[in-house]
This record gives structure tokens, sequence and C-alpha cells, in this order.
């Protein structure tokens, strides 16, 4: 299965400034497997040392947050769209 991936800007560097690269996997882990293969580097800043999803990544496969779904299990079909957002944090 192909995903289409939406990559932020901050990690950008590991797709050569791609902000949309394709993915194979029929789930988040694979694409994400998937990534790295193609874009080394790409998955540490994602999953963290225990290979889960970093606390303040937020990843959507369509709408739908991975974390109130399957996590790294959750389904992707042929031509989804997995989102991957960094959360950010700020204050005044």
């Amino acid at each position: 299965m192909s995903a289409n991936v939406r990559i932020p800007t901050i990690l950008r560097t590991y797709t050569d400034g791609a902000a949309e690269v394709s993915a194979e996997g029929a789930t988040l882990q694979e694409v994400i497997t998937d990534l790295e293969r193609n874009h080394p580097g790409i998955a540490a800043r994602i999953l963290d040392e225990a290979g889960k999803l970093r606390r303040f990544v937020n990843v959507y496969v369509n709408d739908d947050d991975v974390r109130f779904a399957e996590g790294l299990a959750t389904e992707v079909k042929a031509g989804a769209g997995v989102s991957i957002i960094p959360a950010v944090a700020g204050g005044c």
C-alpha cells in the first residue's frame, strides 16, 4: 500500500526539502520503516529509543490521530494521507 506522507518543515532536511513523499506499508509502523529506508535518520525524529512515537510528535492517518486508534499498528490503506506534526510549545 502506498501512502502520501506530509513532512513538516523541520524534518525536510531528511527528504531533500520535499514537503510530501510516498511510502509503502499496510500499517503506520511499516510506513515509518519505509520512510527510514528511503530517508535515513527520519525515524529517529518520529520514534523514541523504545520504538514508540515520541511524546511531542503527533501522527494522523487521514484525519485520525493514531494515539486514539491503534498507534503504530494503525492501518494505512492505499492512497491514505499520513501527517507528521511536531507539537509546538511556547509562551509569553
